[in-house]
């Protein structure tokens, strides 16, 4: 289950979203403090922090600088009552994932907190592949239906993986699990000579659909 800290001084608001957020499948926490969401965050693993930025003491720019330093992996939903273009913009360049003013409807917040997940699995999925290369050789979409061959049917061999790819040509199935090879996502067994998926490969598995999207997002 996603965990979300929620970060806010008002006690109705914080509970009124840790109801909506269990309901929708979400273990919610509450924070009534920059101070305090700082400390939990510290100690637990939060998928995402949903942060007031009004508030009093610490106020939210100044938590977001500390729950950097202490929970780098969380995902950071900013929540103010004076949205702005340019306020959007510096707090996406200070390390926010998404902003959103308030009121706001809880259809919409609750695909802002998918879409942070989402981002924060992609990001995990590739942090060990060499991101450059592997959204080169991603782009084709050959390439991705091997990928996805050998995670669904497990290992095949040349002329069976050809088959289910419909190419009549095996040179042409050869040069794309070559550049697949080369990036250490596909390997070959050297007794039955089966192709089957590396470590690497079944991380990259795990955040194909998000790379897909930001691929054709990217366009030719």
């Amino acid at each position: 289950m996603k965990k979300i800290l929620i970060v806010d001084d008002d006690e109705e608001l914080r509970a009124n979203l840790s109801e909506i957020l269990a309901q929708a499948g979400y273990a919610a926490d509450e924070a009534a403090t920059g101070a305090e969401a700082v400390e939990m965050a510290g100690s637990r693993d939060y998928d995402v922090v949903l942060l007031d930025k009004m508030m009093p003491g610490m106020d939210g720019v100044e938590t977001l600088m500390e729950l950097r330093k202490a929970a780098p992996r969380s995902k950071v939903i900013m929540v103010t009552a004076f949205a702005t273009v340019e306020a959007a913009v510096d707090a996406v360049k200070r390390g926010v994932s998404q902003v959103v003013s308030k009121p706001f409807k809880i259809e919409q917040l609750l695909v802002l907190i998918r879409q942070a997940i989402e981002e924060a699995a992609f990001e995990k999925g590739v942090e060990r592949l060499d991101l450059d290369k592997t959204l080169s050789a991603m782009a084709n979409p050959i390439r991705r239906t091997i990928i996805k061959l050998l995670h669904r049917g497990g290992p095949l061999r040349l002329m069976e993986m050809s088959r289910r790819l419909d190419i009549g040509d095996h040179t042409k199935t050869i040069f794309h699990i070559r550049i697949l090879k080369e990036l250490d996502l596909v390997c070959q067994s050297e007794t039955d000579r089966h192709y089957f998926l590396t470590a690497k490969g079944e991380r990259l598995i795990n955040c194909l659909e998000i790379l897909e999207k930001h691929i054709e997002s990217a366009g030719p």
